[in-house]
């Protein structure tokens, strides 16, 4: 079997990065003041939007309540509501720069559901496009990602500042 070779030198620094326990990361990213680094994309009273760091397709996003909670019952109807709401903006952004053809949403609550932090929930809008799952993750157990995490931040984020603008 022929075996291709990908680059992602972007993946060293997790790779070979000192592993240690910061805490909770949705607790302490938002408490930071340095939005970009930690691709905090927006800032709501009760929530904020934060790009994947290891994301599943380009532009996969997270919206998360500020306040630490594991058991979706205990949200408050203003946290639900502007949830949703980022949620919807978020989409819409997404529409306009990334052209997606769908999307996958939702909380994975639980570990066993898929949540790789499932203390601090946080609702997943991940944008698809037709045969964005090829045979790479098949065959190649290799996810690509076609565009660097950097610049689609700076696109959404751009995007973002132009409809505030508007407002």
């Amino acid at each position: 079997m022929s075996r291709e070779k990908l680059w992602a030198p972007w993946r060293i620094s997790y790779i070979t990065g000192e592993k240690k326990d910061e805490g909770c990361i949705f607790c302490t990213k938002p408490k930071q003041n340095n939005d970009k680094e930690n691709l905090i994309l927006y800032r709501g009273n009760y929530s904020f939007v934060i790009m994947n760091l290891f994301p599943y397709n380009n532009g996969h996003l997270m919206v998360v309540p500020y306040r630490h909670l594991s058991a979706f019952e205990n949200f408050t109807d203003d946290e639900m509501l502007e949830i949703m709401k980022n949620s919807a903006m978020m989409i819409r952004v997404l529409k306009d720069v990334m052209k997606p053809e769908g999307f996958n949403t939702g909380f994975n609550i639980g570990k066993c559901s898929g949540a790789g932090i499932d203390d601090h929930l946080h609702f997943h809008i991940v944008p698809r496009w037709t045969g964005d799952t090829n045979f790479m993750p098949v065959i190649g157990e290799t996810k690509v990602i076609s565009e660097h995490i950097e610049q689609t931040y700076e696109k959404l984020y751009n995007k973002l500042r132009e409809l505030s603008c508007k407002q």
